[in-house]
């Protein structure tokens, strides 16, 4: 297909006729579309679409329309056929009454073009510049950020369920290959083993048989490897992907001792961030946070957060679920400042800054990162009359580190910490800590004779001491308060958007479900302000409610303003 751009978008004046008759009142469509007009423009997207060919269904009106399919959580069907037939859509869209719309194929051909040219960024983007066009959006002020687990769109598997599964998906993807081929090579028991799904409740219930199970799959698969990767085997077998991730969940799964296949012990195995956990979401992650554990990913929502505007979702990113929330502020400001949205201060909770990240917000963003800083955890802070790093004077200029007793330290060096991050080593000499009075109030093991020192670079050094203090202060703790409402808006995304569970297959297409989530909550959101619709206050038992002011909850997130 090829895009051919079709103007303006006027709404015809018939349709404008029967929609204010329908909606007297008007509707989220139809205000959205008088109050910020229409949004995308098909030369937008002429990126898309070839030069030539059969023309395409308007590209800057399907992008309206996924935003207006997220924001009511329609299906593929639904939204093609609320297009066909409802007239607040046809009056969002410029459409005439008669317009027959498309068939819902043309969405999921459209999100793939999306996500082929990683174009999801640029239905949020019309979102946000035309907010930022009517005054609606303020992002110099502050903006919080939060970040949530999201189920893969595959069904969860065991361990059992996972191999077998890996192995039939192959299997399959070779019968559609090579069948005559197949067939030579497959022993008999593998159509017995593998035609149908695997299911934990066909799988015995005793570990002894379970192992026994797991080891014939192991035993199967590697036959089938051995096969496929042989001579005179037909072209392109062994780079189906199919069979990669065989090959992949394999190696991390199993391995031969003395000519056996064996299970690798969970100690021999390769980190979670390498190990697929289902063969047909291979971008799919397992993990842990707290109580919860999840495979499928991880999504970051960050919104403005002033009393005078609507709070926006200014930007969105999507990631493994293994990847750790203290690699993303960078991430997250680099998409802010990309949209000219950056704020002046950034309210996170304690997963997100750290010494390096309170000083690269600040030194490279100009970006003022506030959350939650780790606790001093050595032994010296917490021992009564203890001598920690603030007991220690420093020099930095000179390199020079003087103890509580007065004695300076011998050597000054560069390292790396375990965590490949750079550190600065201060150690004192032996003459002068072996005979010190205080010594074991400095020195905490009872075999060491010299106080060692790890000092963070000298900004880092100052932004952790300043964030630590300032934490401690109940002016601090009442504007951290702000924070606390962006966990409305990932309420708000799950149950509106079905935020919690993608509804594709991989970290692309995941992570446009995830702008278009955005995209469909700002959507709400600018409605909401523009019919006065009062925020939602945060809900509390009854029985909550009779809490003395000078009580907390076991448990409870510190809430705040939204």
């Amino acid at each position: 297909m090829s895009m051919q751009p079709k103007g303006s978008w006027e709404v015809p004046a018939e349709t404008v006729r029967v929609a204010r008759a329908a909606f007297p009142k008007g509707s989220l469509a139809i205000r959205v579309r008088d109050e910020l007009g229409p949004l995308f423009t098909d030369e937008e997207f002429a990126d898309l679409f070839p030069v030539r060919g059969k023309p395409a269904w308007s590209p800057g009106r399907l992008a309206l329309v996924l935003v207006l399919q997220f924001v009511e959580g329609l299906t593929d069907r639904q939204t093609a056929e609320a297009v066909r037939a409802r007239i607040d859509f046809k009056y969002a869209l410029g459409l005439e009454l008669g317009d027959p719309g498309f068939d819902f194929s043309v969405l999921s051909e459209f999100r793939d073009r999306l996500v082929e040219a990683d174009a999801g960024r640029r239905v949020l983007d019309g979102i946000l510049a035309a907010a930022r066009e009517k005054g609606l959006l303020k992002s110099a002020g502050r903006a919080r950020t939060d970040s949530t687990h999201v189920l893969s769109a595959a069904r969860e598997l065991s361990w059992l369920e996972m191999v077998a599964e890996t192995l039939r998906s192959a299997l399959n993807a070779l019968a559609q290959a090579a069948p005559e081929w197949l067939v030579r090579v497959a022993e008999p028991d593998w159509f017995r083993h593998y035609a149908t799904r695997a299911e934990e409740s066909r799988f015995p219930k005793a570990r002894a048989k379970r192992d026994e199970v797991g080891l014939r799959i192991g035993r199967d698969g590697t036959d089938l490897l051995t096969a496929v990767f042989s001579a005179g085997v037909p072209d392109g077998l062994h780079a189906l992907p199919e069979v990669e991730r065989l090959r992949q969940v394999w190696v991390h799964h199993f391995h031969q001792v003395e000519g056996e296949v064996r299970r690798r012990d969970p100690k021999d195995r390769p980190p979670g961030a390498m190990r697929l956990v289902t063969p047909y979401d291979p971008q799919a992650r397992g993990s842990v946070k707290r109580d919860t554990v999840w495979d499928g990913y991880k999504v970051h929502l960050t919104e403005t957060c002033e009393p005078d505007a609507p709070n926006l979702v200014t930007n969105v990113a999507t990631t493994a679920s293994t990847v750790p929330d203290d690699r993303m502020a960078a991430v997250v400001h680099a998409g802010l400042a990309a949209r000219d949205c950056l704020p002046g201060e950034h309210w996170v909770d304690a997963g997100y800054p750290g010494a390096a990240q309170i000083v690269a917000a600040h030194t490279d963003y100009g970006v003022a990162l506030h959350g939650p800083v780790a606790a001093n955890t050595s032994t010296q802070a917490g021992t009564a009359g203890g001598y920690d790093q603030e007991a220690f004077t420093i020099d930095w200029a000179g390199k020079k580190v003087t103890c509580p007793g007065g004695a300076v330290n011998t050597t000054w060096s560069d390292r790396l910490s375990q965590q490949a991050l750079p550190v600065i080593r201060v150690r004192f000499s032996v003459l002068d800590c072996r005979p010190c009075p205080v010594r074991r109030e400095c020195i905490n093991s009872p075999t060491a004779e010299r106080r060692e020192l790890r000092l963070r670079p000298h900004d880092e050094h100052h932004a952790l001491r300043t964030a630590r203090a300032q934490q401690q202060t109940d002016a601090w703790k009442e504007r951290y308060k702000i924070r606390a409402g962006v966990e409305g808006t990932i309420s708000q995304a799950v149950q509106r958007c079905g935020l919690r569970r993608s509804r594709y297959r991989g970290l692309a297409k995941t992570s446009l479900q995830h702008q278009l989530t955005g995209a469909a909550i700002n959507l709400a959101r600018i409605d909401a302000h523009l019919t006065d619709t009062p925020r939602a206050r945060t809900r509390t038992s009854h029985f909550a409610a009779l809490r003395p002011a000078d009580q907390t909850i076991d448990g409870a997130k510190q809430q705040g303003p939204n």
